[in-house]
């Protein structure tokens, strides 16, 4: 299984798009792995975890090719993590060869969203090649030679997921959009008995303040998280543990933020990284 971190900014991405704050500025200067765009990831060439306004840029900075993603796991409506607009773009005569269908697993709010977007925008042959799935807390869904789990976020008002995602002997946790996990999530992992291979985690607070009623995590939420886990054997030592999801207000500078990761055992995740999971 090959996972690629796309994006990997809150939803202002870094340098924040209007911000002239002392950390913005230096990203700016800085460039390189200082810059970050909105969160984004993708898994071998035919699982797209989420769809922001970004998802043009990726798509050539990557040299990915969208035609053939196949499965489109949505976490949740707000705009830095699905843009529908950009599904009008898949078919008719923007991409007249495209013939296959995309699934997409998602909330009812975000399905909602998307209903919005068709009603105003896309051409009927579109419609007919997307294929969404709305799918309930701790549901299990195949698709092809992936088993989803869509467990519930902590994330205010919103019905988000985060995704347990199975691919072979392969496990892997994409977590964020969410504050620290919910009781029932926590037990869902503990009672799976899953070990997972790479977990990527919602840092957007790295070392601010995050409550565990808070909508994200901070380094020291995860680490509490990563204890508990270990304890219970959801992971062990092979296991890739990255953060992810930066807000500018937190300070995301890259060699900075490594360091401070460094300390508790974290990688840090930038626009581009690809891993052998």
């Amino acid at each position: 299984m090959k996972f690629k971190f796309l994006g990997t900014a809150a939803a202002e991405g870094f340098p924040a798009v209007f911000c002239n704050c002392k950390y913005c500025q230096e990203a700016r200067k800085r460039k390189g792995k200082n810059i970050r765009t909105r969160s984004q990831a993708i898994i071998n060439q035919d699982l797209l975890i989420d769809l922001p306004a970004d998802t043009y840029m990726h798509a050539l900075n990557n040299e990915l090719e969208l035609f053939k993603v196949k499965y489109l796991l949505v976490t949740h409506a707000h705009q830095d993590h699905f843009y529908p607009q950009e599904l009008n773009m898949r078919g008719y005569w923007f991409a007249p060869q495209l013939k296959d269908k995309i699934t997409v697993i998602c909330s009812p709010q975000v399905e909602k969203r998307y209903a919005q977007n068709v009603e105003q925008d896309m051409h009927e042959p579109i419609k007919e090649l997307i294929d969404i799935k709305v799918v309930k807390p701790f549901e299990k869904v195949v698709l092809g030679d992936y088993e989803i789990t869509a467990l519930p976020a902590r994330h205010g008002f919103c019905d988000g997921f985060i995704y347990h995602i199975k691919q072979g002997d392969k496990n892997i946790l994409y977590a964020h959009d969410t504050g620290y996990f919910f009781d029932s999530v926590l037990d869902y992992i503990k009672n799976s008995k899953v070990v997972f291979d790479f977990i990527t985690f919602d840092c957007t607070n790295i070392e601010l303040y995050a409550g565990e009623d808070s909508t994200h995590m901070s380094l020291d939420n995860i680490a509490k998280l990563v204890g508990m886990f270990k304890a219970q054997g959801s992971i062990n030592s092979k296991t890739q543990l990255y953060i992810n999801h930066f807000s500018h207000n937190a300070n995301p500078l890259h060699e900075e933020l490594c360091e401070k990761a460094q300390k508790y055992g974290f990688n840090v995740s930038f626009d581009g990284l690809e891993l052998d999971i």
